[in-house]
This record gives structure tokens, C-alpha cells and sequence, in this order.
């Protein structure tokens, strides 16, 4: 067997129980935000607006141990277990904790539902906040200074990990582009919101999305509550 070099990352999650990541690494449960609908899109300076991609919601919970992806009722998603992997040689040794989006994208980059749940298409992460770093809470800062680390975190977006793109202000705009790329719709964030429960995102939903909104033949019940 080939020797090691000293001070590689070699992710054990393969050795460890999947459920034991986050524990083992002592990293916090995570309680995600729950998005809230609303009929229309805004503009509004003191607001962050991102595209609502169409997937599993998911955090990360990365370390030295390795990382793995649990649902939003903290459900290991298991299916996702090679992405786990793959998300995890990215952050390397560092303590991470994210919250975003298990997708699948076809090739022209568009997160496809179907696709995600019959094993089809590229499987990646879409990150789209920054909770924990190196030992550090990050949930009580202002989304938009947990933004700004997230940016310095993943300056460059990889194949299995990226950042959701996120426009200050114009709220309309985004969603008139998400109509045209035919995209589930947008979600609204306030600048100076901390991360905890009875902090209000709002989702505006696109009407005209192509894309099936009943699905339950395509996954079994257990798993419906991954969706955000």
C-alpha cells in the first residue's frame, strides 16, 4: 500500500458510522431556517436575493474526520454518500459547517429534480451559507458578513461544491432571469440577519416553473421531509 505523505487530509468517513461525523468532530446541530412563501418578488437595498435551486436542502458538516450531508430533520442523506466525499477533500482539514442545496445539473448547469432522484446528471453541493468555521459560530453574525466568509472560504467555485450566486437589491431582476432560465424561483434574505429559527427568508415561487411540482412517485415518504 502506497505510504502517505505527512500532514495529507485522508477523510475516514468510510470508517466512521454516517451518522457520526458531526458528533465525533463535536461540530453544533444545526436547526436550518425554514423558508416562509411569498406571493411576489421586491426591491429592497437592505435584502439579498438568490435563485432557488430545485433540490434537497442539506448541511454540511465537514471536518479533519471527513464530512457528511444530513436533511433538514438532520436525517443523513445517504444517497448522496460519494458526494459527501467529494465535498469533504474540498474543505479539507478545516472544521465547516453549510448550509444549501444537494442538486443534480445537467449539462448546461441546470439543477434537474428528476434527474437528482433517478441517480442522473452531475451531483454537487450548492452552498449558500456559512455557520461554523475552524471553532468560530458564525450564526449570530449578519448573513451578509457570513456571506463575505463563505466568499473567502470558497473563492472559487469546484465541481462538487459551489456557492449559490446572491444579488443585493434588485430582487425583481433576479426573478424576471430566473423566469427566463426556467428555475424554481427566488429566495429573499435579509442583510442583517442573524442565522436562528424565527428568522424570516421568504421563497417567491416561479408560476411558470416546467418542472413537476407533484413528485411523489419519485421518492418514498421518509424522504420528502429533505425538501426545503
Amino acid at each position: 500500500m502506497a505510504a502517505t505523505r505527512p500532514g495529507a487530509f485522508m477523510p475516514t468517513n468510510r470508517l466512521l458510522h454516517p451518522s457520526s461525523i458531526r458528533t465525533a468532530s463535536g461540530l453544533p446541530l444545526i436547526e436550518p431556517i425554514v423558508l416562509v412563501p411569498r406571493p411576489d418578488p421586491f426591491d429592497d437595498p437592505d435584502w439579498i436575493f438568490e435563485p432557488k435551486y430545485d433540490g434537497f436542502r442539506g448541511v454540511v458538516y465537514a471536518s479533519a474526520l471527513g464530512g457528511e450531508i444530513r436533511s433538514r430533520r438532520d436525517t443523513p442523506l445517504k444517497r448522496f454518500r460519494g458526494l459527501w466525499e467529494r465535498v469533504a477533500e474540498v474543505v479539507g482539514p478545516r472544521e465547516v459547517v453549510l448550509d444549501g442545496e444537494v442538486v443534480s445539473l445537467n449539462r448546461q448547469g441546470k439543477p434537474v429534480f428528476e434527474n437528482l432522484m433517478r441517480g442522473r446528471g452531475f451531483l454537487a453541493y450548492a452552498a449558500f451559507d456559512l455557520l461554523w468555521l475552524d471553532g468560530q459560530d458564525l450564526r449570530g453574525r449578519p448573513l451578509a458578513e457570513r456571506k463575505e466568509r463563505l466568499a473567502r472560504l470558497l473563492p472559487e467555485d469546484t465541481g462538487p461544491l459551489y456557492k449559490i450566486l446572491a444579488i443585493e437589491e434588485h430582487g425583481r431582476a433576479l426573478f424576471s432571469a430566473v423566469r427566463k432560465m426556467d428555475l424554481e424561483g427566488v429566495v429573499a434574505k435579509r442583510k442583517a440577519d442573524p442565522y436562528r429559527r424565527e428568522t424570516a427568508w421568504y421563497k417567491i415561487r416561479n408560476p411558470g416553473y416546467t418542472q413537476p411540482e407533484s413528485r411523489a412517485e419519485l421518492f418514498p415518504v421518509s424522504s420528502r421531509s429533505s425538501q426545503r
